[in-house]
């Protein structure tokens, strides 16, 4: 058939593309996970510990897709996602953020 397209793979890119994918989806949960908490703070539902807990390992997990990123060469705003006429998949602010600087 002519009209079949075959998928080109470059073997060197196939890792760094498979961890962008990866990391976009952690990158969505991250977020998702953090609005939760706030939200969780703001009505008072946590004590003063869970809110240590869920900050600090909120923050680990930020540091280590930080190094997952720069391990794979790839930029917070490479793991934003054009989902065409919906927009990207992640606030634009937040995917496009440099290292250790948090948003609102």
């Amino acid at each position: 058939m002519s009209g079949r397209r075959r998928v080109e793979l470059d073997a060197d890119t196939v890792e760094r593309d498979l961890a962008r994918l990866v990391l976009t989806v952690v990158e969505l949960l991250r977020q998702l996970m953090e609005r939760q908490a706030l939200r969780r703070v703001e009505t008072g539902e946590l004590t003063g510990e869970q809110e240590e807990r869920i900050g600090l390992t909120l923050m680990l997990l930020e540091d280590r897709m930080g190094e997952l990123r720069a391990k794979f060469g790839l930029r917070p705003e490479d793991l934003n996602i054009d989902l065409g006429p919906l927009g990207p998949l992640l606030p634009v602010e937040a995917a496009g953020r440099p290292d250790g600087e948090r948003g609102p």
